[in-house]
């Protein structure tokens, strides 16, 4: 689906551009086509190619889509892919932005997100200068309003992580449904982890040194977003470890716990085992045993495996078992 097809002269905004003639317009000096397009279909795709003579193998990828992060180049233009991370509920959905970008137009895919970029656009046509430095500053503003999007992630994963560090100690009922919450919360650490480090590496091929003449001017911008990425891959990286730390702490408890209730367990196992001692030796049936025709007999047995019992009871509970 097409959402807007652009022509800026100068940095300002030209005109609307039917599709049919963005090649027209193409020709044009000082001008360049700024096009988003959102889940297009292969005709749609087809139409683009033609238009912005597409390499094939860019076409391919972004049509069809789930391709990871990365910078290619063709020629004089060149094929970024981003992922769009997003919540959806409790889970992390990734779609995908991909971008062309050429000496006089720049052609946005958006695929499989609700996020718009229509703020991007604004933002752009309000800073005249900026835009006349042509489709590098147009694919810096899309690619560091993707990456401005993964921090409230991070806030959000590192926020739940400090609740779930909370009830380890708290809620030591509650210890299997930690270390759920604990791998859970440690799968969506890696789905955005899945999508900064490959960008980064993508993104670090934009500054310095050698880098594709339709970023030339706008490497400062570029290096930007990377120490962004950066910053996000050291506050992931910390998560990633504080988690790895917090379940081997949640194990460690349900061990501890664990061995608390064998304790308690062989205790009284051995408190039992004393008294059945007792009541097995005096209720075996021999004619001749010594107390067998005493009066105070019977209650003498009794006194004698509720002392036994109340000594290593009392031992027990003294040694921490109990």
């Amino acid at each position: 689906m097409l959402i807007n097809c652009v022509a800026y002269q100068e940095g300002k905004k030209l005109t609307d551009v039917p599709v049919v003639d963005i090649s027209e317009y193409l020709k044009e000096p000082e001008t360049f086509v700024w096009v988003a397009l959102r889940d297009p279909g292969v005709d749609e795709i087809a139409v683009m190619q033609d238009e912005f003579s597409l390499h094939e193998l860019a076409i391919e990828d972004a049509a069809r889509g789930h391709q990871r992060p990365k910078m290619e180049e063709y020629g004089a233009s060149i094929f970024v892919v981003v992922h769009i991370v997003e919540m959806d509920r409790d889970e992390l959905t990734v779609g995908q932005l991909a971008v062309f970008a050429g000496p006089n137009y720049v052609l946005s895919v958006r695929r499989d997100s609700h996020q718009d970029f229509l703020g991007v656009r604004s933002r752009a046509e309000r800073e005249p200068h900026q835009l006349n430095k042509g489709a590098g500053f147009v694919l810096y503003a899309l690619v560091d309003a993707v990456v401005d999007r993964y921090f409230p992630i991070v806030d959000m994963l590192e926020s739940e992580l400090e609740s779930i560090e909370d009830h380890i100690f708290s809620q030591k009922d509650e210890q299997r449904a930690n270390v759920e919450r604990l791998y859970a919360l440690k799968r969506k650490a890696l789905v955005l982890r899945h999508a900064v480090m490959p960008l980064m590496d993508a993104v670090g091929r934009l500054h310095g040194g050698r880098v594709p003449a339709v970023v030339a001017e706008t490497q400062d911008y570029f290096r930007d977003v990377h120490d962004h990425l950066f910053r996000i891959a050291g506050r992931l990286d910390a998560v990633r470890d504080t988690i790895n730390t917090a379940i081997q702490v949640t194990l460690s408890m349900v061990a501890i716990e664990e061995n608390d209730i064998s304790k308690k367990l062989a205790a009284y196992a051995a408190i039992f085992a004393a008294f059945t001692a007792f009541a097995g030796v005096w209720g075996m049936n021999f004619e001749y045993m010594p107390e067998l025709k005493w009066k105070y007999g019977y209650p003498f047995a009794l006194c004698t495996m509720a002392v036994v019992c109340g000594y290593l009871f009392r031992r027990f509970r003294k040694a921490g078992w109990l």
